[in-house]
């Protein structure tokens, strides 16, 4: 009893202290990869404060006047909520490509909702977002329930969305002026105020408060934690009690309906109503926003507010450019080069886990 004593004072009195380990004379190389690993955001936000200084220092004054800085917004509005629902699909390591048809088909049933059939607007607007919505849950459950690659299902729909599209609406525009004289509530986004010198629109409002609240719920909910283990390693998730099935199926629905809203920004943006913006490069611009924006095509890594970066810069280095009267392909080839690093950084920066 005694002996036993003795050991309980030597216990009592040995070091406490908790061995740590720590890498000295770390390289300032090594400081900024983890820097950049955790916080994501951090290379588009840096490269679009660049862009900002090399054509304001070659423009001049134009460049940095508050009409130009809210222009670029005003113009990058539907690409960035378009690139919203992209991130979503990218952050589980899938791919939606058939996010701008969405956008377009919904316009056009939420013309024709209004303008056709006569229905209330605030209806129409709500079928249109359902069918958006609709389309998103299609992808989901081929995605998740089939487990068709989201590349193969998505460039389907997209062809079955585009080509139902044009079928539905005989490729017939819904003009401004009857959407003003019938349906003006799906101008909302084309009201625009002042902030001092700078003109907003309301549909540069929604792009950022969208983009503010999928971040928090990306960051702050479980859902949003789920999101991303998702895409860092699905088995993992599985294993761990989480519904990956459930989770890819709300990803891709939300998409779908973030791009229907899209679709009643984009009728503010564009005031008529045209089938044929069917085929424009609105997704592909969605994805160069999101893959520029540091979001990681492997899944499970990236910052929603990096997104938003990504298509500023895309929008500054086109206003830039026009402002310089470059030849529209240094658009094309700078864009290139800037989605080519973004992917080389990201696979840098993946390193540091390795």
């Amino acid at each position: 009893m005694s002996q036993m004593q003795e050991y309980e004072k030597v216990l009592s009195s040995s070091d406490t202290s908790v061995a740590a380990f720590e890498e000295h004379g770390k390289s300032f190389v090594k400081r900024a990869q983890h820097f950049l690993h955790s916080t994501p955001a951090a290379v588009p936000l840096i490269v679009l404060v660049l862009s900002i200084i090399i054509f304001g220092i070659a423009i001049g004054s134009r460049f940095f006047s508050s009409y130009t800085l809210t222009l670029i917004l005003q113009q990058i509005a539907i690409v960035g909520i378009l690139g919203a629902a992209q991130t979503l699909v990218i952050l589980t390591a899938g791919i939606d490509l058939s996010i701008g048809v969405i956008m377009v088909i919904s316009a056009v049933i939420m013309g024709n909702c209004a303008i056709t059939y006569g229905m209330p607007t605030l209806l129409a607007v709500i079928v249109g977002l359902a069918a958006g919505g609709a389309c998103g849950l299609l992808n989901g459950l081929l995605v998740a329930y089939m487990k068709l690659p989201p590349f193969i299902v998505t460039l389907g729909t997209w062809n079955i969305v585009m080509a139902t599209n044009f079928i539905y609406s005989a490729n017939e525009t819904i003009r401004d002026a009857d959407v003003d004289a019938q349906a003006p509530l799906l101008h909302l986004f084309a009201l625009s105020f002042r902030v001092g010198s700078a003109v907003l629109t309301a549909g540069v409002i929604a792009m950022v408060l969208l983009v503010l609240f999928l971040w928090y719920v990306l960051n702050h909910t479980a859902w949003g934690r789920h999101v991303y283990a998702v895409g860092d390693d699905p088995e993992a998730a599985k294993l761990s009690g989480i519904q990956t099935k459930t989770v890819l199926v709300a990803v891709y629905t939300l998409a779908g309906l973030i791009a229907a809203f899209a679709a009643w920004v984009s009728i503010g943006r564009n005031g008529s109503i045209s089938p044929s913006a069917a085929v424009t490069d609105y997704n592909l611009q969605a994805i160069t926003a999101t893959v520029i924006g540091g979001i990681s095509l492997f899944g499970g890594r990236g910052s929603i507010l990096g997104t938003l970066f990504g298509a500023m810069i895309v929008g500054v280095v086109s206003m830039g450019l026009n402002m310089l009267g470059a030849d529209p392909q240094w658009k094309v080839l700078l864009t290139g080069v800037l989605i080519i690093g973004a992917v080389a950084i990201d696979q840098w920066i993946r390193k540091v886990s390795v």
